[in-house]
């Protein structure tokens, strides 16, 4: 099975790389924290836009690329994070009180995922010697 299907299912479904691995524990670990993380991030109303030119007004280069690199990190989440966006998730990037503590899990959750596949990329090469 090729790298870049692992990675793509991996990314889209987390935790998919090991269901593809036949590897159903570490399947479900995943899935399981990624979708919770996900889940209850939105339901601290974690933003997911991409933060507009208007709220980085002020902010230093640094400090905006860093909230950039938040955005998309939240992307990684993959599949739970796409659905939730699709069915309305939040509706902005700094919405409310909680949002930090949403924001926050939004990003464990892409984080999760990107470990979840760069873990099952290293036990398939691992597989081959």
């Amino acid at each position: 099975m090729s790298a870049v299907l692992l990675a793509a299912f991996g990314w889209l479904v987390p935790g998919g790389a090991y269901l593809l691995m036949r590897r159903y524990l570490q399947f479900g670990v995943f899935a399981f924290v990624v979708s919770t993380a996900v889940a209850a991030g939105f339901a601290l109303q974690g933003g997911c836009r991409w933060p507009d030119p208007a709220e980085l007004a002020g902010l230093d280069g640094f400090t905006a690329l860093v909230f950039k690199i938040g955005a998309f990190t939240k992307l990684l989440a993959g599949g739970p994070y796409l659905a939730a966006r699709f069915f309305g998730g939040s509706s902005g990037f700094l919405d409310s009180r909680l949002h930090e503590y949403g924001s926050t899990l939004l990003l464990m959750a892409g984080i999760f995922n990107v470990l979840g596949v760069a873990s099952a990329l290293d036990l398939r090469k691992e597989r081959r010697w």
